[in-house]
């Protein structure tokens, strides 16, 4: 999915975390912590920008961000680690 394209794999792995807490009777504002893993730091209001569009911005939750050299396949540009709890908020 988005083979070159940062902003569509973003998006991507954005849709996949909102489809697990929904799967469990939750939703996106239970997501309490974002881990971001990505190849080009430089890029990362790209990143943040599509998070934007599925967060509570007004209370998002706690992230940070690690450059890293390469994923698990060559043509992926992130990866996101998510970490939800029901009725968190």
């Amino acid at each position: 999915m988005g083979e070159g394209d940062l902003a569509a794999q973003t998006r991507q792995v954005f849709e996949n975390i909102k489809a697990a807490p929904e799967a469990a009777g939750a939703s996106f504002d239970d997501v309490v912590k974002l881990t971001f893993f990505v190849t080009d730091i430089t890029r990362m209001q790209t990143m943040s920008d599509i998070r934007d569009a599925y967060v509570n911005t007004g209370k998002p939750p706690a992230s940070s961000a690690v450059e890293v050299r390469k994923l698990i396949r060559e043509e992926f540009f992130i990866e996101v680690e998510a970490i939800a709890v029901a009725n968190a908020r």
